[in-house]
């Protein structure tokens, strides 16, 4: 009779655990492209959407938002609860609609990376002043290394972008990179983690690819929520530990992360002042 009260006991609680988990609405974990295509930046993040939902006890929705604006869209208008997300972003999703940042990736141990302005070996132009008259590509409006940033580094050097150059498009970072190694693109904006990881993958050769102006060091990407779920300390906390501790599951699950990519350090609003004054000082951001 006492081993059939145990069991009974333990199916009930399993059946109210599983009930629990059933009745959680789906966590909406939304992801940059941070990978060539949707379908690989989908399959590139779902280990840690999967990771995510077994330390949270909870369902977990994961979608790619192709552009760095959309995200910052999402997550304010309540499309999305978690986002892993550009830092400009980020910092227009917390000025819009009081998002609040949670962790920083970290990329080969660090939680910072610099935007740089690429152009081909064989294009005569050695410095940013070379530009002039010149074709150059920023990455889309939302990009912190493809527009912000380069955007505030011209501004200082009294540099209008519109007359500067003869021509200005904004396409994709791995479009840039193909294009400036291609010749088709004279020079562009982007950032050494996604140089490094395209030369590494074999998508650009890196005799084509030489860096004209590095900016200083811009902390790293941010797993954001928005301001609703910002005030569930208890649930920030949870989020926070299952981040701090992907560092020590790698070593078992690689593929959680894509390659460089070493887990996340826990980071608060006070971490992307840079970001927050680089989009005062271009009028991308209203002071409030």
């Amino acid at each position: 009779m006492k081993r059939l009260n145990r069991l009974f006991l333990f199916l009930v609680t399993a059946a109210l655990a599983a009930g629990a988990f059933a009745a959680e609405p789906p966590l909406k974990f939304a992801v940059g492209l941070f990978q060539p295509d949707k379908d690989k930046n989908d399959a590139t993040y779902r280990p840690l959407a999967d990771y995510l939902s077994a330390r949270l006890d909870r369902p977990v929705e994961l979608r790619t938002v192709d552009s760095w604006e959309g995200l910052a869209k999402s997550l304010a208008n309540g499309e999305t609860d978690v986002a892993l997300m550009g830092p400009w972003g980020y910092v227009l999703a917390n000025h819009q609609a009081g998002a609040q940042v949670v962790a920083t990736i970290l990329y080969d141990g660090k939680p910072e990376y610099f935007a740089i302005i690429v152009t081909h070996p064989n294009s005569g132009i050695n410095k940013p002043a070379d530009l002039k008259g010149r074709t150059f590509a920023f990455g889309d409006k939302g990009s912190t290394s493809g527009y912000l940033i380069p955007l505030h580094y011209f501004m200082s050097q009294g540099i209008d972008p519109q007359t500067y150059f003869s021509k200005v498009l904004h396409t994709k970072h791995q479009a840039i990179e193909t294009q400036v190694a291609q010749g088709v693109l004279d020079a562009g904006a982007d950032y050494n983690r996604n140089r490094n990881a395209m030369i590494e993958q074999g998508l650009i050769k890196a005799e084509q690819s030489k860096i004209i102006w590095q900016s200083a060091p811009l902390p790293n990407d941010a797993v954001a929520v928005s301001k609703a779920l910002a005030a569930d300390k208890a649930f920030v906390a949870r989020l926070q530990a299952a981040l701090s501790d992907v560092g020590e599951v790698l070593k078992s699950r690689p593929n959680l992360l894509p390659p460089h990519y070493t887990g996340f350090v826990s980071r608060d609003n006070a971490f992307y002042k840079p970001i927050r004054d680089a989009g005062l000082a271009t009028g991308s951001l209203q002071a409030k």
